[in-house]
């Protein structure tokens, strides 16, 4: 089965650009990182292997990200946890898998969460480098005094970024982002997750995801720590990797 050309779904506050793979199968979601779109390396790889193997797959674009509505320095994880729940509540019709990278994890980890008891409750996680709670730990507690007074002062600072242009971090990033900490205690997902991490990821610790672990005590939780990896985890055999851990988890 193709994959249909980006299409639109309208939220009270942005249209939301998305691609679907009509299949069999719980839906696998897509949930990208910081900055990233749908067309990055990892979603398209599923999307080939969707098309492949007549699964069910849907990747979308947040708010202020590749082909949606919005402005990137107005985003929250807030907002951006919103836009997925959107996504899942309007294209699916069973619990899907999510899958999330960077970013993408903490907001996977924010909307099983939101879905739990529902119909729509995930049946899978696959989070790859999961960078939960980034913004106050992985940011906030590693920046400088004057940056942190500049941010508060000003509202933003530009982050360099090895990956591309550099990145506003807002005031409204850090505040909206201690709303959604999970690491300030356990976390319940009640369906089974598979971590993927490398260990030479520079911007998300492998420590980092295992401190993930420590706060999964009641879910089924497999972790895969690859000694090479860096945080993109994009690399023929990661991708090979992420293809078998999805497969094994739908």
């Amino acid at each position: 089965m193709s994959e249909a050309d980006p299409q639109f779904i309208a939220t009270a506050r942005h249209r939301l650009a998305y691609r679907k793979v009509e299949g069999a199968g719980p839906p696998v979601v897509w949930c990208g990182g910081f900055a990233s779109d749908m067309a990055s390396t990892k979603a398209q790889a599923l999307a080939e292997w969707a098309q492949a193997h007549d699964r069910a797959y849907i990747r979308f674009d947040y708010s202020g990200h590749g082909l949606s509505d919005g402005h990137f320095a107005d985003g929250t994880i807030g907002q951006w946890m919103a836009d997925a729940k959107a996504i899942v509540e309007a294209l699916c019709d069973e619990g899907p898998i999510l899958v999330g990278s960077s970013m993408g994890g903490w907001i996977a980890l924010l909307l099983a969460r939101a879905l739990q008891g529902t119909a729509l409750a995930p049946q899978g996680l696959v989070l790859i480098a999961p960078a939960v709670d980034f913004t106050e730990e992985l940011m906030w507690a590693q920046m400088p005094e004057e940056v942190r007074a500049q941010i508060m002062r000003d509202g933003a600072w530009e982050r360099e970024s090895i990956y591309g242009d550099p990145l506003p971090i807002t005031r409204a990033l850090i505040e909206d982002g201690r709303k959604h900490l999970l690491f300030k205690g356990p976390i319940a997902t009640h369906c089974p997750v598979h971590i993927l991490q490398g260990m030479e990821d520079p911007d998300v610790p492998w420590k980092h995801a295992m401190r993930l672990v420590e706060h999964l005590p009641g879910d089924d939780v497999t972790t895969t720590l690859i000694r090479d990896g860096d945080h993109r985890l994009s690399r023929p055999q990661d991708i090979a990797k992420l293809l078998q851990v999805v497969k094994a988890i739908v």
